[in-house]
């Protein structure tokens, strides 16, 4: 039946019924947006977010008191650099700097010049950055959601931070991260670990925290035990256990997405079946003359499945499209606030464009199912009158 009078009787079904196809196409590619936004940026922020953990240390160490973290003696990391093991034990310095007028924050970093890797890293991360000029004077490296802030408050290349000894210090900009680390440093401020100290207001002797490298990760819970050994009031935290807590989060707030798309295709999915059901006169007409000239049931189903399943992919197609654009060119303004949060600077990042074909495939059938269901059923119901 798939012959030349077919496909030219099957195009003018579709011209003639253009306006009633472009109305549900429409509506479905409204329904397949918004699941593949949530799909592309819940899996973009993933992936991101998995890169940045391979590269962050094994385990960290913090001191509790009071059910609160607070800050431990830095010349604890030689201790549990003796722990079987651990290859290294580095303390860290770090917290947040508000900007009262505003109530907005930096996160204030502290780098150890001594600690080798990290320079490393940053090194990489800023390309053509001196390290030695960096740490030899007051200077700052600043995420590019803190440039924008200063720029916008006229603070030009230096910012001066009040301590909470109310002593004044002032910081150069030295530079600022590249745009492909927004989602992560966008309100950060890197500067010498000792002046962060000044900054925040750690003791000299003291850390916010303090890392360790375990290169076998079986070793993890045995580390983690000897710690707890050593000092009853720590928090142990493995990376495993950081990776977990996200993946718990974006599975959280995928779900919600998921109820949410979930109602909207069971109310899409009725319209269109009340709207087959009941079918026209002009329907019925057309039906019953292609039967009475010789059509089968069969080719009458054959004809409503090939109408209907280009008005189907034209809608997936376009909404795949507009969802890629709205994630990966513009942001995803207003979704990625859902995910990142917005009560900071804010933040324009760009997202590793990637597309879990897995996924498609599976929000393709979960889409085209229902959709050529409603219509065929109530087809077929006509066509064996």
């Amino acid at each position: 039946m798939l012959h030349s009078p077919f496909w030219n009787f099957l195009f003018l079904s579709l011209h003639r019924n253009r306006g009633r196809h472009i109305a549900v196409m429409l509506m479905a590619t409204l329904v397949v947006t918004l699941l593949c936004s949530v799909m592309f940026l819940s899996s973009a922020i993933r992936q991101d977010v998995g890169h940045t953990l391979d590269l962050q240390a094994d385990v960290v160490v913090q001191k509790i008191r009071s059910g609160k973290t607070v800050d431990l003696p830095a010349d604890w990391a030689r201790e549990f650099a003796d722990i079987p093991g651990v290859s290294a034990a580095v303390p860290r310095v770090f917290g947040r700097y508000f900007h009262e007028p505003n109530g907005q924050y930096f996160t204030v970093v502290g780098i150890d010049p001594f600690d080798t890797q990290t320079a490393f890293n940053l090194q990489k991360l800023v390309d053509g950055l001196d390290i030695k000029s960096f740490l030899a004077g007051n200077n700052m490296i600043v995420g590019r959601g803190v440039r924008d802030f200063l720029n916008e408050n006229h603070y030009t290349n230096k910012y001066e931070f009040i301590t909470p000894f109310e002593e004044r210090i002032e910081f150069n900009v030295f530079d600022t991260f590249p745009a492909a680390s927004d989602l992560f440093t966008n309100d950060m401020v890197v500067m010498e670990i000792d002046r962060a100290r000044r900054v925040l207001g750690v003791d000299s002797h003291e850390a916010t925290d303090i890392v360790l490298m375990v290169p076998n990760e079986l070793e993890g819970d045995s580390v983690m035990s000897k710690l707890i050994q050593q000092h009853f009031d720590l928090r142990v935290i493995q990376k495993k256990e950081i990776a977990t807590a996200f993946d718990n989060l974006f599975n959280y707030q995928g779900g919600v997405f998921l109820l949410l798309y979930l109602t909207a295709l069971v109310t899409f999915v009725l319209i269109l079946y009340q709207r087959h059901s009941m079918i026209t006169g002009s329907d019925r007409k057309q039906i019953g003359i292609l039967r009475a000239v010789g059509w089968g049931i069969r080719d009458v189903i054959t004809l409503k499945v090939w109408e209907n399943a280009m008005v189907a992919l034209s809608a997936f197609l376009v909404g795949v499209l507009v969802s890629y654009v709205y994630v990966f060119f513009l942001g995803a303004p207003g979704l990625s606030a859902v995910f990142l949060g917005s009560g900071n600077l804010p933040v324009n990042f760009s997202l590793s464009r990637g597309i879990d074909l897995g996924l498609l495939s599976l929000l393709f059938l979960f889409f085209m199912v229902p959709f050529m269901a409603s219509v065929l059923i109530p087809v077929w119901r006509v066509a064996i009158t």
